[in-house]
């Protein structure tokens, strides 16, 4: 192993950055050449390769987003794409390379290690979505800058007596709506994994309301339905004003926390050192506190496991 290179692939994520300066600075220290990939999959078809350094990486632990671009590459579905960009490895003498991304980008990843190019994949997704492991990088950002929006809005609401409807993202997982949720102190939380009931949320805003309660939180993940048109009934069945706010792309960029920092700087760092054991088709995640590396394909093959207890609680402490 002589020279590695790193792309981030799919939505962004604070931390991303982190985990780039992670990959780059510890590959330096143990005597590698490192190459930035632009605009993910893109941009290693297209040849944007270009040699990184410690300057390189230097002021952009704090940044969100990623300095290297990133884009979908709808493409390397296709073999032949897949082994154009093996192919340009190749020119370039690229020995190994880090993928930090989603679901979608660990199956580019793989794929490319089947063409004979070493992989390991990290886990870059605010939705918290990949089993193998306990946090991905940028989600605990995320929770907190819904956080920081819900406390806003619950000033508002309590001002106007209002229903306040939050959505946030999650198409699959409800992890940011739970986790928000319960540090927000919603009195609803709405998620894919449970489903949504209109006449439950109708009836649990009735009852607040009877006892004494000025306004009333909903949290929902955006994969269950439309904030504005859950609005929009549960104003009509309960006569109460509610108002909407769809937080959208807000949650995908500010500076990362420092649990995202120093996650993506240990995920980062194991990366090149699975690269220099010669693993390949790896991904590298946190369990239990501890960093661990799984076979992409049984990664990939987990099944997400709800936390079912963390919902209980939530509805507990609700009212």
């Amino acid at each position: 192993m002589r020279k590695i290179a790193v792309l981030t692939s799919g939505g962004d994520a604070p931390g991303m950055n982190a985990a780039i300066r992670a990959v780059v600075r510890m590959g330096l220290d143990k005597g590698l050449n490192v190459m930035g990939v632009q605009r993910g999959y893109n941009g290693l078809i297209n040849g944007e390769i270009f040699e990184m350094t410690r300057s390189s990486v230097s002021d952009i632990i704090q940044k969100g987003g990623t300095v290297l671009r990133t884009a979908r590459c709808e493409e390397f579905k296709k073999e032949e794409v897949r082994m154009k960009a093996a192919e340009v490895l190749r020119v370039f003498g690229i020995d190994g390379l880090v993928v930090i991304g989603g679901d979608g980008s660990f199956t580019g990843a793989k794929l490319l290690s089947k063409l004979g190019v070493n992989t390991i994949g990290l886990p870059g997704t605010i939705d918290n979505d990949l089993a193998y492991t306990d946090y991905t990088i940028g989600f605990d950002t995320a929770l907190n800058t819904v956080l920081d929006a819900i406390n806003k809005l619950r000033d508002t609401s309590a001002s106007h007596e209002r229903v306040s409807i939050v959505e946030v993202m999650g198409r699959n997982c409800g992890d940011i709506a739970l986790f928000s949720g319960i540090a927000g102190g919603a009195e609803t939380i709405i998620v894919p994994e449970k489903g949504m009931n209109v006449d439950d949320i109708c009836r649990s805003v009735l009852e607040g309301k009877r006892n004494g309660k000025m306004h009333n939180l909903i949290i929902l993940a955006e994969g269950v339905g439309g904030s504005e048109k859950l609005a929009k009934e549960v104003e009509k069945v309960t006569g109460v004003e509610t108002r909407a706010t769809k937080l959208g792309h807000i949650q995908r960029g500010g500076s990362p926390s420092a649990f995202d920092r120093i996650l993506a700087s240990r995920l980062g760092a194991r990366a090149v050192e699975l690269l220099i054991e010669g693993k390949s088709s790896r991904v590298v995640g946190m369990r239990g506190g501890k960093i661990v590396d799984d076979d992409i394909d049984e990664a990939l093959a987990m099944p997400r496991k709800f936390d079912d207890n963390l919902y209980e609680i939530a509805n507990a402490l609700s009212y």
